[in-house]
């Protein structure tokens, strides 16, 4: 199997993320909920969204 650099650093990187707050799986959470607060304009609401079958986009 091929070594990915991109995959590398993104796996770097989240542990990185993860040792910054003890490897706690509660401030694992709480730091990417308040990351997901600080940046609401990147963010896109589903909930109104439809969805497409793929039966449906194939016509």
């Amino acid at each position: 199997m091929t070594r990915d650099p991109v995959i590398e650093a993104v796996r770097a990187a989240r542990h990185q993320i993860s040792e910054s707050v003890g490897h706690d799986p509660h401030r694992l959470v709480e730091y990417y909920r308040q990351k997901q607060a600080d940046h609401t304009a990147r963010l896109t609401d589903r909930t109104n969204q439809t969805t497409v079958s793929k039966a449906e986009g194939a016509r």
